[in-house]
């Protein structure tokens, strides 16, 4: 068996394909087409280009209904579904937020009342509305972005592509949200490391990986402090405030699209709800570690201490 790999930067990330093939030819060829899928989604997601059914979608709020692909309206309707079950925890039209704050440059600052109240009037799940074939943002100045859930959507995406095509095993590592199935070369399990939040590079503990999907949301990349308080960079959609309390939340489920969002969705709910969402979700586990440092686990899940 070879393995094979790519290291490459898409949607905003970075992003790394493993196949592990008979054949190093057709290795190369699955590789190719992975990255050509991740780049199809790029294109039909990204709020940066004009031509994106996302800019689309941006364009015509409060205007009228925009007819999308059935996989965008697919995707959108699941994403009002992790909403419902977050009670609004999640919710891609969430970035319209960030323009209160800046994370990037770790500026301390807080939004006035007014701000706030007029960027919120234009945030919230329930103002998305789906027709048959249609996506309609119904406030004027909402806009929806994927960020907390298009890589874990194009990850699955390559790995069905992937599995169609009786790739023995593989891995889609989108800046350490990954998805992955099946055994390495020499046998062993595929290995997810938890990093710890107070110096990223160590491992704190890792889990074995098939055919599963695992997503890490942390506040020690972009945040900022103020008076003593570490905020994140995951914002509350319903208070529009930056969330505390929380250091990482790391999950692991079946697809590393719920993967992706349940890791944004449990850091704003906070470890008790979070804890307890998780519980209620079948084949889905979380690992919490909060601002005092205490990790917090789900039932049922296998972890190993770093060698």
């Amino acid at each position: 068996m070879v393995k094979r790999q790519i290291h490459t930067r898409l949607m905003g990330s970075s992003f790394e394909l493993i196949v592990v093939e008979e054949d190093e030819v057709i290795a190369g060829r699955r590789l190719e087409e992975g990255v050509a899928e991740i780049r199809r989604i790029e294109a039909l997601l990204t709020e940066f280009s004009p031509d994106s059914q996302t800019a689309l979608l941006n364009r015509h709020a409060g205007v009228g209904p925009v007819s999308v692909d059935p996989e965008v309206h697919e995707l959108i309707g699941r994403c009002l579904r992790l909403s419902a079950i977050t009670q609004g925890a999640f919710d891609i039209s969430a970035g319209a937020l960030k323009v209160l704050y800046n994370f990037k440059q770790r500026q301390a600052r807080w939004p006035d009342a007014a701000s706030l109240s007029d960027v919120l009037s234009a945030v919230g799940h329930r103002y998305i509305k789906l027709g048959p074939d249609t996506v309609f943002l119904s406030r004027e100045g909402m806009r929806i972005g994927f960020g907390a859930i298009g890589k874990g959507y194009a990850a699955d995406r390559v790995r069905t592509l992937w599995k169609s095509q009786q790739v023995k095993a593989g891995v889609i590592n989108a800046s350490g949200d990954l998805t992955a199935w099946g055994k390495q070369p020499d046998g062993s399990p595929w290995r997810v490391g938890v990093a710890d939040p107070h110096d990223p590079s160590r491992i704190l503990l890792w889990l074995p990986v098939d055919d599963m999907a695992v997503a890490t949301s942390g506040n020690y990349e972009q945040y900022f402090d103020l008076d003593g308080v570490r905020y994140s960079h995951n914002i509350d959609p319903r208070t529009g405030l930056p969330v505390k309390g929380i250091k990482s939340v790391t999950i692991v489920s079946p697809s590393a699209e719920l993967s992706d969002a349940l890791a944004t969705a449990v850091t704003v709910m906070g470890v008790s709800a979070g804890l307890h969402l998780i519980g209620q979700l079948p084949h889905v586990h979380g690992i919490i570690i909060d601002d005092k440092d205490q990790l917090f686990s789900s039932k049922n899940i296998t972890t190993h201490a770093p060698t």
